[in-house]
């Protein structure tokens, strides 16, 4: 049975809808609202607040802790300075992404390292013969997700930090009443947006602290539909429905390179040794025989099907995750694993893994689409992700002098 993450009592007392989902053992609102329309606005028109706190984290120290790092990961470590933080996946030996997540260097030998699933074993077995300390923090650190354009004016009033050169991706320190916190400027929207690391018993303090100051700014809490929107718009993944960690994969297929996930330029084949990496130039000599893409669907032809049978387009509001065929010339080339209304980009997009050489972008596909138990092939092109993406995503906010 799940529990309440640190912020559950606070949450707990806005989720209206009393919707929620499971999310690594812990409670998490899928809607605050009966709809999560609001939230999906606030993420892209506001601020939002997302309690992030159920992500497994893991804090790395130790003389060799460079050295564990840049084993693991696909990135080369050795070129990161303290204060940046780096999006990776990792990957088993033959190539086949485990997990992707957030390294952060705190301090020259510190690390914090976010995961989506349980890594520490895995950790531990690659830290044999290394001077290196692996502490599992997930249950002592909370972390909330502030997104949104309105987000750095929330900080600018509640935090007492020096925001005013932090780039994206790069992690500070600082205080929230009182508390000390960490503040990165990452996030999974694809939107100007922040994630705060707490002490676990001291973040009831910080969430009122920033709903306080978000008042003037429209700050909304959001949940987990409106944030797998506001992700699809991203072009980002999502472990075990757009692909399956190696380590939980029942057959081959479910298994992912980085290649294939479209993840090629997080990918430094020329690094100091690391993990799959053998593999993992093979497959960068051959190509990758299938990869994750954007698809952007025909809208004049999802009215006409749904005209056909006297109703008008019917497309939920929330994203589906259950995977439909992808066809090339009547032969299935692909699955569209995540779809959803943009509500920002008035378009239907999906993710999708294309068998090559259909994943070019450009490339015209068709979909399937049912209406009405019949089964409609629905035309798309492949497009480059993110299908949203702002400027102010990447930007450094001016802050007061």
């Amino acid at each position: 049975m799940p529990i309440g993450t640190a912020v559950h009592e606070k949450t707990f007392a806005l989720c209206e809808s009393l919707s929620y989902r499971e999310w690594a053992g812990y409670y998490a609102v899928s809607s605050y609202e009966v709809h999560h329309e609001h939230e999906y606005n606030a993420i892209r028109n506001a601020a939002a607040m997302i309690d992030v706190s159920p992500l497994f984290k893991y804090r790395i120290t130790g003389k060799d802790a460079t050295r564990l790092v840049d084993r693991v990961i696909t990135r080369d470590m050795r070129k990161v300075s303290v204060g940046q933080v780096l999006y990776t996946p990792w990957c088993d030996e033959h190539g086949k992404v485990i997990d992707d997540g957030t390294v952060s260097r705190l301090a020259e030998n510190t690390y914090r390292w976010t995961a989506a699933d349980p890594n520490l074993r895995w950790f531990q077995q690659n830290a044999t013969g290394l001077d290196v300390a692996i502490e599992d923090i997930s249950e002592q650190v909370a972390a909330l997700a502030l997104q949104g354009p309105t987000s750095a004016s929330i900080l600018r009033a509640a935090a007492e930090a020096d925001l005013s050169k932090l780039k994206y991706f790069r992690v500070t320190t600082g205080r929230i009443a009182g508390v000390p916190v960490e503040i990165s400027r990452t996030g999974y929207t694809g939107d100007l947006g922040y994630e705060i690391w707490i002490p676990w018993d001291q973040a009831p303090r910080v969430w009122d602290a920033l709903m306080e100051a978000g008042r003037p700014f429209d700050i909304h809490p959001a949940g987990m539909l409106a944030l797998d929107v506001a992700r699809v718009e991203a072009g980002l993944l999502l472990i075990e429905v757009d692909f399956f960690s190696s380590k939980k994969a029942l057959i081959e297929s479910q298994k992912y390179s980085p290649l294939e996930m479209g993840l090629s330029r997080l990918v430094q084949l020329d690094k100091s040794r690391f993990v799959g990496q053998a593999a993992l130039v093979e497959e960068a000599r051959r190509g990758p025989a299938r990869e994750i893409v954007g698809l952007e669907l025909d809208w004049d032809e999802i009215e006409a099907a749904f005209d056909k049978v006297g109703l008008a387009p019917q497309i939920p509001a929330a994203a589906s995750r259950v995977a439909v065929p992808v066809y090339k010339d009547g032969r299935q080339v692909g699955k569209a694993t995540t779809t959803s209304w943009s509500p920002t980009l008035k378009k239907l997009i999906a993710l999708a893994t294309i068998n090559r050489p259909h994943y070019a972008v450009g490339t015209r596909l068709k979909m399937e689409l049912t209406v009405e138990a019949v089964r409609h092939e629905i035309s798309g092109r492949v497009v480059k992700t993110p299908f949203f993406n702002p400027a102010r995503k990447t930007a450094t906010p001016p802050w007061p002098a």
